[in-house]
Order: C-alpha cells, then structure tokens, then sequence
C-alpha cells in the first residue's frame, strides 16, 4: 500500500509539472514517420477501416485485441476459452492469422516460423493503442510477413500532448478482472514526454479449467523538436493460460458445451498445471528527421524477445518415442510410462526499419524497408516420470534451431495528375532466407531454402466533392510456414502467389456515408490441409493450383438525429477451390482412399458476414448501443460438406455507458457490456478428420464454444 500511495503522488507530481509546461506546438511528429510509411493514405486506391482510440477503449474492457475487431468488415473472431480472454483469433475474408500481415509501429509482429500473431503474448496492448488500420486484400507494401488476405497496423507512437493519469477497472461473468493503471507525462519543457501502462487481467474461461493469468507493462518515452524526435519504446508480456485446445467432441456439444478435455490423461482429477507459459518482451527505438520542407525519414531498430513453455501429462508414453531404452526394473522390461513434459520455445527477432519520405505538390514518394533475423530454439523437457528410473534428471529429448533472415525493400509513388486524378503505384522486393536444422519428429530433416519476392501493385483514385472511386490490382507472394516444411525432402512445399484485384465506390458527407468495395483473389498453390499424409507420416499442408475469392464488401452509416444513427457493413463472397482431392486414412485396407470434387468451398470461408449497431443517444453523455453480428455456414474442412461445417450464428450485445465529468474526478466512465443477450450457442471455430473403419465413412468434428450471454462493467477513472 505504501509503495502505491508513493506512486500516486510521483504520478500527481508529473502531472503538476506537466501541466505548467507551455502549450506544445505541433510537429509533423505527431503522425509517426514510421506509420505513415506502411498504412494506406485517405485516397489509396484499397479497402482499409480505420479505428482509433476511442473506438477501441469504449470495447476495452479485458478482452483479447482480434475480440474488439469483430465489428469491422469481413473479420470473424473466436476464443478458445470461450469469453475473449486468452487464445483468441481472427480471420479477414477467409484469411486466417499466418496470412494476415500485422505490424506494432511499423515493426514486424508475425512469428517467423508458425507467421500467426497471438495477442495473448501481449495482454492489454489494446490500452496503448492510438490507432489501427486494418488493409483487406493485399493493401500497401509493409514489413514483415507478406499480407496474404489483409493487413493490421497498430500504432502506439502517437505524443500525448497532456499529463494524464487513468484506472480503467472492469468485472464481469467467469470471474474475469482487468486492471489498468495508465500514466502520461503530457509534454515536458517543450520537447520530452513519458508513457506507461501497468494491466492485470484473469479469467476463468467459459470452457471448463480454461483460465488464463495475464500481466503486462508498456512504457514509451520520446524527446521531440520540430526537427528530428528520439523514442524508446519498451513492453512486454506474460500469460499462462490452462489449455483449451482440443475442442469439444460433437457428441457432447448439446450435453456438456464446457468439456476440456485437454489434462485429462491424469489418473483421476485432471492434471493442475496442463497450461501454456510465454513472456514476450519488445524493445524499439525510432529516429526520426525532417530533412527540409519536402523530405522527411525514419530509421527504428527493435528486439523481441521470447521464452516459455506448454506443460502435458502424457499417459503410457513409450520410451523409445523420447529417444530411451526400455527400462528393465530387475522384474519386468517397463516400456511405457505416464510422464509430464514441457515443450519450449527460446526465440529472439531483431531487425530494423527505415524509410524515407517526399512531399512536394502533387508528388509522394517513400521508400523504405527492412531487414529482420530470427533465431529460434525448439526443445523439450520430460520433467517428471512415474518410472522415474527410466529417465534421467534433466532429460532433454530433442533439440533444434532455426534461423531465418528476411530483407524487403519497397518504394511507393503518389501522382496527383488532377484535381480528381491520382495514380498509386508500389513495388516490393522481398528475400527469405530459412534454414531449420530438424524438427521434434524427424531430427534428420534439415531444410534450407531461399525465395526471392517481387510484388507490384498499381491503382487509381478519382475524387469529386464528396465521391470516391477506385480500383488497384496488387500480387503478393507467401512463403510456406514451419509445418509446411516437415513434409519431408520428397514434398517441400512451393511459395504461395496470389493475384488480387479491387475496386470501390465511396461517399462521405456529415449526414451518411457508404462504401461499396468489390475484390477477385485468384490464388495459385494455395497451401490447403487435404488429408493426405506426407512421406514422414503427418498431415500437413500441400499446395493447390486453382483457388480464389471473389466478394463485395458494403459499409454505411447514417445519422438521423444527434440522438440515433446506424451503421452497418456486409460481406458477401464466394470462396473455391477447383479440382480438389480428398484424403482419407482407410484402417480397414490400410493406407489411404480419395475423393474427387471438381469445384468446393475453402474452409473457414463464410458466404456471409455482417455487423452492426444501432446506436442511442438518449441523454447527455449516455449511450447505448445494440450490436449485431451474423456469419453463415463455414466449413471445417475443404469438402463443402453440410456434415462437417458451422452453423451460422447470429449475436446480439447491448454496451450502455455513461460519462460523468467534474465531479470526485476528472471524469469517471462507466460501461456494461452484456453480450449473446439471446444466449445463442453458436461456434465461430472447430475442426475435423474422416476416416474409414469397419467398412464405413466415420467423421469426428471438434467445436470450439462460444459463451452463452456473459456481461462485463467497466469504471473507468480519469484524474
């Protein structure tokens, strides 16, 4: 308590001082240079949503970062533990997260081997966030992992230009807490500020043992001049979440949605610590210079760190699959054993980012880029052994590297050629370098490949008054991911290309807007799961020639009074894959039997996907909002078969808030988040495998269960 109350005052006290300071003249740093240089401008000729902090705190209340994207156009979200806390994730258009290209100020976020993004490691981060620009399709050139089907850019770097201290405290259904201490020092003698968060946040989870313990911190600090600015950004991540990974069977998903089975091998009560372990810590620090009137860069270097662990009690494990010999006890020859092991990550990303940019009249020019280097640490620990004796202390039974180098350089071009006219062309090329030296299952599998990218893009924007309309084609190319690469030396995958062209129609006035966006995704080599199984004995992914996505994306928003407005957006595609060919395991014959489909559906790809809100004024500073989401039929595999897919959901939540200003605080938020208030059972995620078995076609789907209705309240304290 002492040290809290010593911190409240060294709080007040940076307030105090910053609230002395004389008014700060804005600089072009405001817009962080290195933002600027991978988001898409007002005009740029592709599909963007852009969100910013006020849109993202009134959702802010513990929830994992994809969760306070469902709203945007063509994004579906699910949670392994059900409520948003923990193991969440995203898809855009179809696209799942390894395809999703997501930048932290212009630095790159993906993980290099699995390319996926898991916010988990980076709880609360939505507290720090200024902005987002969410790119469907191909988008701008960036760096970091290839976009593949969108883009997520967040931006923390944006100056505070006034002292600030906030509590945002929030509490709701299975038990989930968030706490956020925030702190800013506004501008200080002209030139320097400070930044930090301190967040908590718990769950219990909707699933059974599904709980999840999250802390992280940031802090930023910056010295400006209307010149050059010099910033250190440093935050970081810890979570442990109990695992929720394997679903729930179909069989019990009317009699027990909450089933876990995951710990379970434990004679007995489920095992206590069956949970993921991770802390990720980023550290970043960005130049920036204006040149002159017209030119103005950036340069930034970053390290992320990362280390931890998922922990398993695994019954009746054999010996010799951990590398050992039966164990011969003086009686019996014991091959098998119940055992714990933990399986470890030790990874280091390190890089940096630069570009240069010129603005003259009509005129845009950036160039830019930036090279990154993995080094990645695969092994695993046996920890405990119910025969002890069979294992030694420490048992370390494998242990693998990675390492991989990834260089991109971009330039982008902006011509005004009238008053109506602009023209946007952008050129990306891209090196990756990848070696792994084995993998957990086949340690003599040693991969070494190089790729060389070149990815244009080029497009068209006419304005008039309030209109806008545009189209652009972009091609983007993705290197295959780790698991890819375990398909032995016989069947390593090819890069993925993909052909994307778009265009739009916009209008923008005070009263409505709308938007109408059309885009064709011609792939080639997609890589898709088949069922086919690889020359090493696994599933994984292989490429596909003919596939694409074709859609038309609608948004809207009208105000009808101060006291209502609407808006809106929908979705509509069509997603396949042509000449597809099924594999399914046959134990009755041994090996495998295919099935033929000449056009199908690409999983995970609804037909439909809307959101909405009505939103209500009905007195000063009170708001409610009712807020709609719909997904049809999803797939759960590549087969378009009714028996292996998602029921499309529709949900219904209700946020009420109210804003009190001036009275005990500077101003106190409060906010009730009811969300499923129809207690909809639906499913966003799942998956399955068939096979053949005593002469018949046997299907087992796994669903991932979302909440029935759940409310979080948040008291947000501003001093």
């Amino acid at each position: 308590m002492k040290l809290f109350i010593s911190a409240l005052l060294c709080l007040s006290s940076v307030v105090a001082v910053a609230q002395t300071q004389k008014k700060f003249n804005d600089t072009v740093y405001l817009q962080p240079v290195e933002v600027n240089a991978v988001r898409a401008g007002e005009r740029a000729p592709f599909a963007k949503t852009n969100l910013y902090k006020k849109d993202i705190a009134q959702n802010n209340l513990g929830q994992d970062f994809p969760i306070l994207l469902n709203q945007t156009p063509s994004a579906v979200v699910n949670s392994d533990a059900g409520a948003g806390v923990g193991y969440t994730g995203i898809r855009i258009r179809g696209t799942d997260a390894s395809r999703i290209n997501v930048t932290l100020n212009g630095i790159p976020y993906n993980d290099a081997e699995s390319q996926g993004s898991y916010f988990v490691d980076l709880p609360d981060f939505s507290s720090s966030i200024n902005s987002v620009q969410i790119q469907r399709g191909v988008g701008t050139s960036s760096n970091g992992a290839g976009a593949f089907g969108a883009s997520i850019n967040l931006s923390t770097n944006e100056i505070n230009k006034k002292a600030y201290t906030e509590f945002n405290n929030s509490f709701g259904s299975y038990n989930t807490w968030k706490n956020t201490l925030q702190f800013g020092s506004g501008i200080l003698g002209n030139h320097f500020t400070i930044d930090g968060r301190l967040s908590k946040i718990s769950s219990d989870g909707y699933i059974d043992r599904a709980k999840s313990s999250l802390q992280s911190f940031y802090v930023s600090t910056a010295y400006v001049t209307d010149k050059n600015s010099l910033r250190l950004n440093i935050f970081s991540g810890k979570e442990k979440t109990y695992q929720a990974w394997d679903g729930v069977p179909e069989y019990l998903l009317a009699t027990n949605r909450t089933y876990n089975d995951v710990g379970t091998q434990k004679p007995g009560e489920p095992y206590d610590n069956e949970t993921d372990n991770y802390t990720q810590t980023h550290y970043q620090l960005f130049y920036n210079q204006k040149i002159n009137d017209y030119w103005k860069g950036n340069i930034a270097v970053f390290l992320t760190k990362g280390r931890g662990y998922y922990e398993q009690y695994k019954a009746d494990g054999k010996l010799t699959d951990y590398g050992l010999p039966n164990y011969f006890d003086g009686t019996n020859t014991i091959k098998k054993t119940d055992l714990v092991r933990r399986l470890w990550l030790d990874n280091n990303l390190y890089g940096s980012i630069f570009s240069l940019q010129y603005h003259k009249a009509t005129t845009d020019f950036t160039i830019g880029g930036g090279w990154n280097g993995y080094d990645g640490k695969h092994f695993g620990e046996i920890i405990w052994a119910k025969t002890q004796a069979a294992v030694p202390a420490n048992y370390r039974w494998y242990d693998n590297i990675a390492h991989k180098k990834d260089l991109s350089v971009y330039s982008k071009w902006t011509e005004q050629l009238s008053p109506n006219f602009q023209t946007y062309v952008d050129l990306q090329f891209r090196n990756i370098n990848y070696h792994i030296d084995g993998f957990r299952d086949n340690p003599g599998l040693l991969i070494k490949n190089n790729y060389n990218f070149l990815n244009p893009k080029l497009g068209v924007t006419y304005n008039k008054q309030s209109w806008q309309v545009y189209a652009s084609y972009a091609l983007a190319q993705h290197e295959p991911n780790r698991d890819d690469f375990e398909a032995g030396t016989a069947q390593q995958p090819k890069p993925e290309l993909l052909n994307d062209f778009e265009a739009g129609i916009e209008k923008k006035t005070n009263k409505y807007s709308f938007g109408v966006n059309f885009y064709y995704m011609k792939y080639k080599n997609q890589l898709i799961l088949t069922g086919k199984i690889n020359d090493v004995g696994a599933y994984t992914r292989i490429n596909i020639p003919n596939s694409y996505r074709a859609g038309v994306e609608l948004q809207g928003k009208y105000i009808f009074t101060k006291y209502l407005s609407v808006d809106a957006n929908l979705a509509l595609s069509k997603n396949k894959i042509k000449n597809f060919t099924e594999y399914l395991d046959d134990y009755d014959n041994g090996g495998q039997v295919s099935n033929f489909y000449a056009t199908t559906d690409i999983a995970f790809s609804p037909n439909a996907v809307a959101g909405g809100s009505i939103n209500i004024t009905p007195i000063k500073n009170g708001a409610i909002n009712l807020i709609s989401k719909y997904v049809s039929r999803q797939y759960l595999d590549n087969t378009a078969l009714k028996s292996r897919s998602l029921n499309p959901y529709y949900t219904q939540d209700v946020r009420l808030s109210y804003l009190l200003e001036g009275k005990l605080f500077k101003a106190t938020s409060l906010i009730v988040q009811l969300n499923n208030i129809f207690s909809k059972k639906y499913e966003p995620n799942g998956y399955s495998f068939s096979y053949i078995y005593g002469g018949a076609l046997t299907t087992e789907n796994y669903y991932f269960p979302m909440a029935p209705f759940n409310c979080m309240v948040g008291v947000n304290i501003k001093l």
